[in-house]
């Protein structure tokens, strides 16, 4: 990563509030005032803006977004992260996380700092990370029937009612090996610390070239996670099982037949994070995961 230091870089400034939260208005738009007060225009959300009553501000949808500002900040978890950094990532806009939910890996920005913090990225003292995107299709009889972009992961399961699924995994038109489980994660780094390390998947940092296989509660104890090429095609077909399905970062999903191929591959966009200068990945994974419950480690610098 690269501190930098670019006092014009942002003109216009996207706001966007994690949906349906209680109290996320008032200091929302105590950041929109903020922000206006440094001279660079403000836009909500058009969700955001009509839960919050911003009519002070144009609400502009995500593409909109996308064309006219230069930079999302995001109040919210990392599922409103998810979300829109999903739908941003065509046009390369760079997102700012602030943490208003509970384990905050993206959203980095402690919310009681956010009125100190933001400025100072704004005015072009941050750190620039640049994170991975999947983009998958399911293919039925030869032809591509859904398509969607996860920023943590595809995952294929069966429902809580149903036995066991038997999935053929090929990668590069390779046979990797048939798998009787509960399914399968196909992760990015970002995802690794999500439902593929519940799943006792390796973590990944954000900046390895790098694709995780993680199976989910496989019948055989040999099938292990595995970490792949960033570049490789992960193929994955229904072999056998009853309702089984896929979703991608857990916001939208597909019901599956016998058959069906989930094909898997690194999508041409990235997700841009701008972190305050002297962000550390490893701090994040102290502070998330309870490492740092040692005394020993509260004295810590970077903390």
């Amino acid at each position: 990563m690269q501190t930098q230091k670019i006092y014009s870089q942002f003109k216009t400034v996207a706001l966007v509030g994690r949906s349906q939260t209680p109290g996320i208005g008032e200091p929302l738009i105590a950041l929109a005032q903020t922000i206006s007060k440094l001279g660079l225009a403000v836009v909500f959300e058009a969700q955001t803006a009509q839960e919050i009553g911003a009519s002070g501000y144009p609400a502009l949808l995500p593409d909109e977004i996308g064309t006219r500002a230069d930079v999302a900040v995001v109040l919210g978890g990392d599922g409103t992260m998810l979300g829109i950094g999903r739908q941003l990532a065509p046009y390369g806009t760079p997102l700012i996380g602030i943490n208003h939910g509970r384990l905050g890996f993206i959203t980095d920005i402690p919310f009681k700092d956010m009125q100190e913090v933001v400025p100072q990225l704004l005015a072009g003292s941050f750190e620039r990370e640049e994170r991975m995107l999947l983009e998958s299709r399911i293919m039925r009889d030869g032809e591509p029937i859904y398509h969607a972009v996860a920023f943590n992961d595809v995952v294929v399961n069966r429902s809580g009612f149903s036995g066991m699924a038997e999935l053929r995994v090929n990668v590069d038109g390779r046979f990797m090996y048939n798998q009787r489980s509960d399914g399968l994660i196909v992760s990015t780094p970002t995802g690794s610390t999500a439902y593929a390390l519940s799943s006792n998947g390796p973590i990944l940092h954000p900046q390895l070239k790098g694709i995780v296989l993680v199976p989910i509660a496989p019948h055989a104890l040999s099938n292990r996670p595995i970490v792949l090429p960033d570049d490789c095609k992960v193929s994955i077909q229904i072999v056998s099982g009853r309702d089984v399905n896929v979703n991608f970062d857990m916001q939208s999903f597909t019901s599956l037949e016998l058959g069906d191929v989930i094909e898997v591959r690194r999508s041409r966009h990235t997700v841009t994070v701008l972190h305050p200068v002297g962000y550390s990945y490893y701090a994040t994974l102290r502070k998330k995961l309870h490492w740092n419950e040692h005394p020993s480690l509260h004295d810590d610098p970077e903390d």
